[in-house]
């Protein structure tokens, strides 16, 4: 059973990850308040929602990984390869977190935003920051599978695994489909409807609702870990990796989640 997270373990086993997590949570404090000052609208949202929804995301993500880093080979946490590897995502994750937090400022899309060559160059590099930061979960999900000594129960250590491959396998087909095409949507909205709190479309396909359960595989899968049983573990990952491949499919005929 997984105790709770003591803060000496966290920044033990995983100091990168761990500083950066609390770095991202307390700079959200001050989009937060140019959120409650400045009430610009993009797209028919507040310009700041968009950075405060990847710092909320992000911070989750990278906490995650940092708590999970605790059942990573010993040798693997102290290598100098493993340092630097955590140094490059911490990079690429804050330079998406600038990107975006930059647009917003300036009143412009992040992401779809190819009408210059300089703007199509900036997205299509933090496209490639994007799958390097996502590696992340691949790299410790492949590590951890292989590692004997987590002093897991072998559900729960096949389950925390899986969850953290099938993170970046989803989210590659997911994030990757979305980023080759104009935009999220499949369709054209005519009335706007959206779903509170997310603003997935009501009307037409969004894909954003497949990432989002993509990038939730890590917490959502090794839950079924908890039941003590390898085949249920198993049946889980096949069961979330489908309906996230449904959700995935419904959007791309246009249709909407709700």
């Amino acid at each position: 059973m997984i105790a709770l997270p003591a803060p000496s373990r966290l920044w033990s086993d995983a100091p990168v990850f761990s500083g950066l997590a609390l770095f991202i949570a307390l700079t959200a404090v001050p989009l937060l308040a140019a959120a409650l000052i400045d009430t610009r609208l993009f797209l028919d949202a507040p310009v700041w929602q968009k950075p405060l929804q990847f710092h909320l995301a992000l911070s989750v993500y990278i906490a995650t990984l940092a708590f999970f880093a605790r059942f990573l080979p010993h040798g693997m946490i102290t290598s100098r390869g493993w340092r630097i590897y955590a140094g490059v995502v911490a990079f690429c994750i804050i330079a998406e977190l600038v990107w975006v937090g930059g647009a917003a400022s300036y009143g412009t899309a992040s992401h779809f935003n190819t009408d210059d060559v300089v703007m199509g160059t900036i997205y299509g590099l933090m496209g490639l920051f994007a799958v390097i930061l996502t590696s992340a979960s691949l790299v410790m999900g492949i590590a951890i599978w292989r590692n004997p000594a987590t002093g897991l129960p072998p559900a729960l250590h096949l389950g925390i695994a899986l969850g953290l491959i099938l993170t970046f396998v989803l989210t590659l087909i997911a994030a990757g489909t979305m980023s080759s095409m104009p935009g999220h949507w499949v369709g054209t909205p005519i009335t706007g409807a959206k779903l509170p709190i997310v603003g997935w479309s009501r009307e037409v396909g969004d894909l954003r609702a497949a990432h989002f359960f993509a990038t939730h595989a890590l917490h959502v899968v090794p839950l079924a870990g908890f039941t003590g049983s390898r085949a249920v573990v198993w049946a889980g990952a096949v069961i979330f990796s489908a309906v996230t491949m449904g959700i995935f499919a419904l959007g791309l005929m246009g249709l909407p989640l709700i």
